[in-house]
């Protein structure tokens, strides 16, 4: 079935056959940092894209726990909202199931069809782990990988027989900034003012999230008073 535009998310003013290059940015985001829009919008310069798409996965496989599903996507949202070229998308929070980024490429690549250049943003530290990804032969069928890292950081080398898709390095200046030192900081009490943008940070102090272990939700859990 195909996807709708709401599920897909379109920057404002653009439809799906105005994009021709597309950086698709996925990620747990919890929550979202100034780590992530520096990395956008260097690729967005340098690969001349069109848009920036942040994909929130929703039950990401290779993770034990994580912040409620809700929680994460506005969180995204707040800090995409300042830059035009920046859309969000739910793709993958509304689907059921693990969430694998071949299934998510393989769904853009048919809404925004065949002439569009798909690229997957990622840190250059998941390069090491490509070949764990599920369906990684149908990734390198759809997508090039944008590999961030900073200046002066060696990229892992590729395998031999490696069936990873075309990969690009995109260095930017040093922003060592995590999401697991986020929580880590807001759980100490330590300002996180510059490691996340005001209407995250203002969301994380209004919602109390990451200042206990309580914060952290498994796959079938859901914060007190909320449905899943």
């Amino acid at each position: 079935m195909r996807a709708n535009s709401s599920a897909i998310g379109l920057a404002m003013g653009m439809s799906s056959g105005s994009i021709r290059r597309l950086g698709v940015l996925g990620g747990t985001f919890d929550p979202l940092h100034n780590g992530h829009l520096v990395a956008a919008r260097a690729a967005l310069e340098k690969f001349d894209l069109d848009m920036v798409l942040f994909v929130p996965a929703g039950r990401p496989w290779q993770k034990a726990s994580y912040t409620h599903h809700e929680d994460r996507y506005l969180m995204t949202v707040l800090g995409a909202v300042g830059d035009e070229r920046f859309a969000v998308s739910r793709l993958e929070l509304d689907r059921s199931g693990p969430t694998y980024t071949a299934d998510t490429m393989e769904t853009l690549r048919e809404w925004y069809g065949p002439d569009a250049a798909l690229f997957f943003i990622l840190g250059a530290d998941a390069l090491s782990g490509l070949d764990t990804w599920v369906g990684i032969e149908r990734l390198a069928e759809l997508a090039e990988i944008i590999a961030v890292s900073r200046p002066g950081v060696e990229f892992p080398e590729r395998p031999d027989g490696a069936t990873w898709p075309p990969v690009h390095p995109l260095e930017i200046p040093g922003v060592d900034i995590s999401a697991t030192e986020v929580r880590e900081r807001v759980k100490s009490g330590l300002p996180v003012d510059d490691h996340v943008p005001v209407g995250v940070l203002r969301y994380i102090r209004e919602h109390r999230l990451y200042v206990t272990d309580k914060e952290a939700w498994g796959a079938e859990s859901s914060p007190p008073g909320r449905g899943r």
